[in-house]
């Protein structure tokens, strides 16, 4: 009864790690690309999956500062958020194991 539910929960974790990696490529496309502008069917995919990420990365922003390093400043609530991910995919991994 368990396994069911274990791997329907990995497999959203999965899919929301393959979000979070296009919010980067999102994300680097716009910064790198200032007259940027999504248009069409990539203008409703970058919506979606912002209304998804934007959230938990405001959540862990209050919580943990972008780290300057010279005039930039990396965002760690995306690095914190992909290792809390990753942590949920190996206890959910562990948690499976033991049921079969």
């Amino acid at each position: 009864m368990l396994a069911p539910i274990l791997s329907i929960i990995s497999s959203l974790l999965n899919l929301y790690v393959l979000i979070l990696l296009l919010r980067v490529v999102i994300d680097l496309v716009s910064a790198f690309v200032r007259n940027w502008r999504p248009k069409g069917l990539v203008l409703i995919l970058a919506n979606v999956v912002y209304t998804l990420t934007d959230p938990p990365l405001k959540a862990l922003r209050r919580v943990i500062p972008p780290l300057g390093i010279g005039g930039v400043g990396i965002d760690m609530a995306f690095l914190a958020l992909y290792f809390i991910i990753y942590v949920a995919q190996n206890i959910i991994g562990m948690l499976f194991r033991a049921v079969y």
